[in-house]
């Protein structure tokens, strides 16, 4: 299927990569079709674009990129209208913001998480119950506090040296 876009042009869509949204996106219950765009450029950001208005495409992330604790519990009804059958099937991704002027400031949207069934490619956005999960969280500052975090926990590095000769040697050193 060919799909005109404001941004990336004219794209070919295979049917089995478009993304059904029953009921629309929160603002956007009249849109229900989407694909997502991957550009190398903007990684770990992808594009979810709407196949029905070309003007119509949100920044998307992987949560998972900067926030690495992030879980969502789904109600009985979203697991339902999901068709999901394991966690296994479920894709998640939040919504960014980029601000025009300062775009270091951009926040994705962790209480409303899109929820994505990759099997069935059916997708809703939800709405999060957890207290932490906030509408704005700071992508970069997270991913700058995740990065410190994963460094504190490598701390040192021990190498067994098995040598049948000789025996084994131990070096240690800081990673």
């Amino acid at each position: 299927m060919k799909v005109n876009t404001t941004r990336f042009g004219e794209i070919d869509v295979p049917e089995e990569d478009i993304i059904i949204f029953p009921q629309g996106i929160l603002g956007f219950n009249k849109r229900s079709r989407y694909v997502i765009l991957n550009d190398p450029s903007t990684e770990p950001l992808r594009w979810l674009q709407s196949l029905e208005d070309e003007t119509l495409a949100f920044v998307i992330i992987d949560p998972l990129r900067f926030r690495s604790e992030y879980t969502v519990d789904l109600s009985d009804e979203d697991v339902s209208s999901l068709e999901l059958n394991g966690p296994e099937e479920a894709i998640i991704y939040s919504i960014v913001v980029i601000p025009k002027d300062t775009p270091e400031k951009m926040t994705a949207n962790l209480q409303g998480p899109i929820v994505i069934n990759a099997a069935q490619m059916v997708a809703k956005q939800v709405i999060s119950t957890n207290p932490k999960h906030k509408l704005k969280h700071f992508v970069l500052e997270e991913m700058k506090d995740m990065l410190a975090q994963s460094q504190k926990k490598l701390g040192k590095l021990s190498l067994n040296l098995n040598r049948k000769s000789k025996g084994s040697t131990q070096l240690d050193g800081e990673a």
